[in-house]
């Protein structure tokens, strides 16, 4: 016998009157079931004003800056058309992943991700901090390689800004790039990550993408590890990878250049 959801097709003031009358309840609602109509909310400090975070029972599921607590409501019941109960606290984990900028033990809620948008994401959630990679990279990763203005539309729709950070995606050239909170929280998010924005954007005029040391013979993107161990006297820079393996350098094997 197929079981039938009895919140199917609850949207809008259905599903909004729905979830208060069950948060009102004199005894606690059948385990599970408030979570399969509503999401909870919650403020927490972040690298970013006015944080507000969506969480489900499958993890957290939307994340939002400079909003307050009715208009990031709104936004999430436009886009995921689930009601917003308030919570107590926070999920467990969450607020240390945002302030140390490492969430990778903080659960995610991505249902009703494209594959190609969840494979962008997964993608972006594997740079480091500290770090940034172009629209081209995340694209090889994700399996797209040519999809480059795809990708920036998959990020541009990240559900969990900070949490997969979509902040260390630039562009092409090695400037910043547009961000969902704007080009000004990038680049303060990025600082926060002791990332020489200034630097790597004089590089980016002098059509600088790579750097490679002339003792390893290996290329890198400039903001890699391995790049800021290279010193002065023996940093080469390269308008691209082909030009780096033209001179006899091979990629580095940590950020594995595009």
């Amino acid at each position: 016998m197929t079981r039938t959801d009895p919140t199917d097709g609850l949207t809008g003031e259905l599903a909004d009157g729905l979830a208060a009358d069950l948060a009102g309840l004199t005894a606690d609602a059948p385990p599970g079931l408030l979570d399969r109509i509503a999401a909870r909310r919650v403020h927490v400090p972040g690298p970013l004003p006015d944080l507000h975070v969506a969480f489900t029972d499958h993890g957290v599921a939307f994340l939002r800056a400079g909003l307050d607590a009715e208009a990031f409501a709104a936004a999430f019941r436009e886009r995921f058309a689930r009601p917003l109960l308030p919570a107590d606290r926070p999920p467990a984990g969450l607020v240390p992943a945002l302030r140390t900028g490492r969430p990778g033990g903080v659960p995610l809620d991505l249902r009703g991700l494209t594959e190609f948008e969840a494979a962008v994401l997964r993608a972006a959630a594997a740079i480091p901090r500290g770090q940034t990679r172009p629209y081209a990279w995340v694209a090889r990763e994700a399996g797209r390689p040519r999809a480059v203005r795809a990708v920036g539309s998959a990020l541009g729709r990240n559900p969990v800004p900070l949490l997969i950070p979509c902040h260390r995606v630039t562009r092409s050239d090695g400037s910043a790039g547009q961000y969902v909170f704007g080009a000004d929280a990038k680049l303060r998010l990025l600082r926060g990550e002791d990332v020489d924005v200034d630097a790597v954007a004089d590089l980016a005029r002098h059509g600088t993408r790579l750097v490679g040391s002339d003792t390893t013979g290996i290329v890198c993107y400039p903001t890699c590890g391995d790049a800021r161990r290279i010193t002065p006297a023996h940093r080469r820079g390269f308008a691209g990878l082909a030009a780096a393996r033209a001179a006899g350098y091979r990629p580095c094997a940590h950020c594995r250049p595009a």
